[in-house]
């Protein structure tokens, strides 16, 4: 028996009023979803706690049994990890953006119109020319507009604020300390101009010159965003005797699985956003499924929260069903522990995260089937599941799996 945890990432929302007060998953066409929520327990689970708003990182380590209030350094190290870059004690890392600003320094696109090719080359000039006294850079793209900063030196704290102004139409917000050391002040400085230097080298950059000349934004500045030191976390095999192995399309989540420990499968064609190569995805998922190399497997498709994060509602609606055709394929697979979720909900009206519960179902031999015939927010809070918490998961599926102890006499 498989556990399996698949993550719609941000599919969570609110009903939207261009699809008759639905949410985009309640409108979407999802056959096979319905079917196994039909045949299956459904409810509504609090990521981290009600009300809060779980980054995918943050709840992505509670979806995998651990504390995030005790691990989570930053988003920064799991970004790097998930990108073969290594983050070694004193380091700090950050999780980048390629974004667009200005002559004035305003962001007007935080994503640089979702840049897909010529990042490696802006990446070898920061790595090349970026001057900052005695702190060696090393800066390194990822998928889209994504990159990873590491910087290594003597004297470094990540008790900073960030740079990203998380929305369009402000300046870069100046790097702070969050505490009176030296060595927090020392690198507020040293980020701020990281930040300035970045964008007198990127802005003529023929790179951009050319997204210009063709209409798109360039990827003239870079904003530097959830910094961390190097977590400290127990491998999940020996906390939880599985081996596990992610499936994700992202850096962040690959980074995760990484730093626990996991085996990770990259996907080619894949680019977290809604014009992912979806049959790739699928066979990529599928066949990790049935190589019986594992017990235990985390999938992650992205496009619904990029959606979110856009206010793209009927992209958003269309990405969870193109999700739903993967489904399919696990229907009728009968040796798994299946349990379907979002990290957290991106209502395409917020273009954010936040604190909605989020609908959850669970596939699996000999359960206890409630009355819920349709996946969706509304329908999956009558289930029999109820209300349950991030870190509820883990003891549920394995128990499914008949893995676990009795706990007493």
């Amino acid at each position: 028996m498989k556990g399996i945890i698949f993550v719609i990432d941000g599919m969570g929302d609110r009903p939207v009023k261009e699809l008759g007060d639905k949410t985009p998953l309640e409108n979407a066409r999802t056959p096979a979803m319905d079917k196994m929520v039909e045949e299956g327990i459904t409810g509504i689970m609090d990521t981290i706690r009600p009300g809060v708003r779980p980054g995918s990182d943050t709840a992505h380590l509670t979806l995998l049994g651990y504390d995030p209030y005790e691990v989570y350094t930053g988003r920064g190290p799991f970004e790097a990890a998930g990108i073969n870059v290594e983050v070694k004690p004193g380091d700090i890392a950050f999780r980048c953006n390629f974004s667009t600003a200005d002559e004035n320094l305003i962001i007007t696109d935080r994503r640089a119109g979702r840049i897909q090719s010529g990042t490696d080359k802006l990446a070898e000039v920061i790595n090349n020319e970026v001057k900052l006294d005695d702190v060696e850079v090393i800066f390194k793209e990822s998928d889209g507009h994504r990159g990873v900063l590491v910087l290594r030196g003597n004297g470094l704290s990540d008790k900073i604020t960030d740079a990203d102004p998380k929305h369009e139409g402000n300046k870069p917000k100046t790097v702070k300390p969050l505490d009176d050391s030296e060595e927090a002040k020392f690198t507020a400085d040293i980020v701020n101009k990281f930040v300035e230097q970045s964008y007198e080298l990127l802005k003529d950059h023929p790179v951009n010159i050319e997204r210009i000349e063709n209409g798109e934004n360039p990827a003239n500045i870079i904003l530097p965003r959830g910094v961390g030191a190097v977590p400290h976390v127990t491998p999940f095999e020996e906390l939880y005797g599985l081996k596990g192995v992610c499936v994700a399309e992202t850096g962040l989540i690959k980074g995760i699985a990484k730093i626990a420990g996991m085996d990770t499968i990259d996907i080619p064609g894949a680019t977290g956003g809604i014009d992912t190569d979806i049959d790739s995805v699928h066979k990529y998922i599928v066949d990790t499924i049935k190589s019986n190399k594992y017990d235990f497997i985390l999938v992650n498709v992205d496009g619904a929260d990029e959606a979110g994060h856009d206010g793209d509602i009927f992209g958003k609606r269309d990405f969870i069903e193109k999700v739903d055709n993967i489904m399919a394929d696990l229907k009728d697979m009968d040796d798994i522990v299946l349990f379907v979720t979002a990290d957290h909900s991106t209502p395409v009206s917020v273009k954010d995260h936040s604190g909605d519960p989020v609908p959850v179902f669970i596939k699996a031999p000999g359960l206890r089937v409630d009355d819920v015939k349709e996946y969706g927010e509304r329908a999956a809070a009558k289930g029999g599941l109820c209300r349950i918490r991030g870190t509820d998961v883990l003891y549920i599926i394995r128990d499914l799996m008949n893995v676990t102890q009795k706990f007493g006499a």
